[in-house]
């Protein structure tokens, strides 16, 4: 399984798998320390969800920490000037 993000606003992302939006990735505090939540868009039953995905959500510390329980999928996110990079 291939996971993506694509940046919607700062702090908002798509969650993509296999190019199919499957959730949201979203920063929960406009103040530092900031979590972040990775959730399904489906409330599928546990046998269902895909990997790494053991409930609906999960929180992390850091952007960096949630990436890396996902495998490390390229971001494509928007700079002030309008255009985007892939990590």
């Amino acid at each position: 399984m291939t996971y993506s993000l694509i940046q919607l606003a700062p702090g908002a992302y798509d969650l993509l798998l296999n190019g199919e939006v499957v959730g949201s990735v979203v920063r929960n505090s406009s103040y530092q320390p900031y979590t972040w939540t990775a959730e399904l868009l489906e409330d599928v039953p546990p046998a269902r969800r895909p990997t790494p995905f053991a409930e609906l959500e999960h929180v992390f510390a850091s952007l960096e920490d949630l990436c890396a329980w996902l495998g490390d999928p390229p971001i494509k996110t928007n700079n002030r000037h309008g255009d985007a990079w892939e990590r």
